[in-house]
């Protein structure tokens, strides 16, 4: 047993916490550990909490010497220090250690309120849901799922990956927030049902809730993925009406500027961008990936300029990937090579991975194939499954056979462990067919049955009316399909009928 220490004086104490509070780094934290061992506040278990907090909070946060002062506490560790452990290692890229620190605040029936969101943050991010839902059974049983918001907010994110089980606890929550509507709009979006998304948005509006800026942006976002203009605009003017003040937002702008720019409306994204007055590199990187779909590249690449000029902001790798793709899209290739090029010395940016997959997209988008095998022996680090996935793409198209091959060798090795290469085999049994070399493509497409994976078809999305549509390549299930063969005729005899002088300047 630990003898009683005398109470820290209140000039002492706060002494102590000026200190903790002015620690960014490990190094300022242990000499401010030292100056505590020497006076023996360290024995105090406040004292000793505190600084496992501080050892928590830093970025990165000082894990291993958190979880020192942890387990060489000269007490049992108090529930606030376990909870600081808990969530620190949650937020780690290691959040199972969370889950034995939390078996251990069980064992001293000293879990509170606070500890039960952590953990279960830290089996969302595992993705963990056998732990979670043991620890879901914990918080039905301590009478905590109906009652704490925090909890349920938990409790939705980590059954997120779970899309019939997150509606069914989101139904059972007695009041839910917007918290709770924005984390369910999220589950519907990244699993590619937006109109569901907008849906609970209505039924958050309905319910005479406030919804946040966060749950706005979700919605924003669902507009921009099912192509709900009309929606959209609604929102924009609920917003306009409601406060004038959002368009100070930054990340509401770049919704509105994302959603008007994937629904069509370039002119409107423009003017929702030049209405904000305080504009960071999320929305001119937002901006420039606009431009960058509707075929500006000019004006794409003019606002990595504009930016310095007008807002004093330096390109950071976000924007500068934004305007690569646009010259990729555009086939502005010399514009690109000169822009990654010039990265690292005009603008103090180290080109990365995806800086460099996207050159190679633009080299193999102009049939420039041997230059972008080369770009690729050239990286600095290396080349994941994109940049040889585009290199395979640009071989089909330039029906380049034999390195089609070097990139189909490349690509089983990040294939091989999770066996999804059905995709890669098919688009080399297609590159075989267009060559004549039908031999080869029976032997990739038998090889390809014999191992019985089925490629999920790839789907697009139109809002129309109200309502959304979903398509597949060659779909014979669509209820009118009839009406859309019809009209793809129309415009394929149109476009037959067009000269090149009467093909607008923007055809591609």
């Amino acid at each position: 047993m630990v003898a009683p220490v005398a109470p820290v004086e209140p000039d002492v104490h706060n002494r102590c916490m000026f200190l903790l509070r002015r620690c960014s780094s490990e190094r300022h934290l242990r000499a401010a550990h030292a100056l505590f061992l020497v006076g023996r506040l360290h024995l105090h278990p406040f004292v000793l909490s505190r600084l496992i907090l501080a050892a928590c909070s830093l970025r990165p946060p000082a894990l291993p010497y958190a979880s020192l002062l942890f387990h060489h506490s000269p007490y049992p560790p108090s529930t606030f220090a376990h909870n600081a452990l808990i969530r620190a290692h949650a937020r780690s890229p290691h959040p199972r250690a969370a889950l034995p620190l939390f078996r251990r605040l069980l064992a001293s029936a000293a879990a509170d309120h606070h500890s039960f969101p952590f953990v279960l943050a830290a089996c969302a991010a595992n993705g963990s849901l056998v732990d979670g839902a043991q620890v879901h059974a914990l918080v039905v049983k301590n009478g905590l799922s109906s009652a704490d918001p925090y909890v349920q907010t938990a409790l939705l994110r980590l059954y997120s990956h779970a899309i019939d089980d997150a509606p069914k606890l989101f139904d059972e929550i007695p009041n839910p927030d917007a918290v709770h509507y924005d984390v369910l709009m999220n589950v519907f979006i990244r699993r590619g049902v937006p109109s569901e998304a907008l849906r609970l948005f209505d039924r958050l509006l309905l319910s005479n809730l406030e919804p946040d800026n966060f749950a706005v942006t979700t919605a924003l976002t669902a507009c921009a993925h099912a192509g709900a203009l009309e929606q959209g605009v609604r929102i924009h003017k609920y917003l306009a009406s409601k406060d004038a003040s959002y368009a100070k937002d930054t990340f509401l702008g770049s919704a509105l500027v994302s959603m008007y720019a994937k629904c069509g409306c370039i002119k409107d994204a423009v003017e929702v961008f030049d209405a904000v007055p305080n504009r960071n590199n999320h929305m001119w990187a937002t901006m420039i990936g606009a431009y960058a779909m509707h075929g500006f590249p000019e004006k794409a690449i003019a606002c990595v300029r504009r930016m310095q000029e007008v807002d004093q902001l330096r390109p950071d790798g976000v924007v500068l990937l934004g305007a690569l793709a646009a010259c990729a899209h555009a086939g502005r290739v010399e514009d690109g090579l000169l822009l990654l090029g010039d990265m690292e010395a005009k603008y103090a940016v180290a080109p990365e991975h995806e800086h460099y997959s996207c050159a190679v997209d633009m080299l193999c988008r102009v049939g420039r194939l041997e230059e972008a095998l080369l770009l690729i022996r050239r990286m600095p680090m290396r080349p994941l499954a994109s940049v040889w996935g585009s290199l395979l793409t640009g071989c089909r198209i330039q029906g380049n056979v034999e390195l089609a091959e070097t990139a189909v060798a490349e690509l089983q090795r990040f294939t091989e462990s999770d066996g999804d290469d059905e995709g890669v085999y098919v688009q080399l049994s297609n590159i075989y067919l267009n060559a004549n070399r039908k031999e080869e493509a029976c032997k990739v497409r038998k090889l390809v049955g014999s191992r019985g994976s089925k490629k999920t078809p790839a789907r697009s999305a139109i809002h129309v009316e109200g309502k959304a549509s979903s398509f597949v390549a060659g779909d014979q299930a669509h209820p009118r399909r009839t009406e859309i063969w019809t009209m793809l005729e129309l415009l394929t005899d149109h476009i037959s009928s067009c000269t090149e002088d009467d093909r607008p300047s923007s055809w591609i």
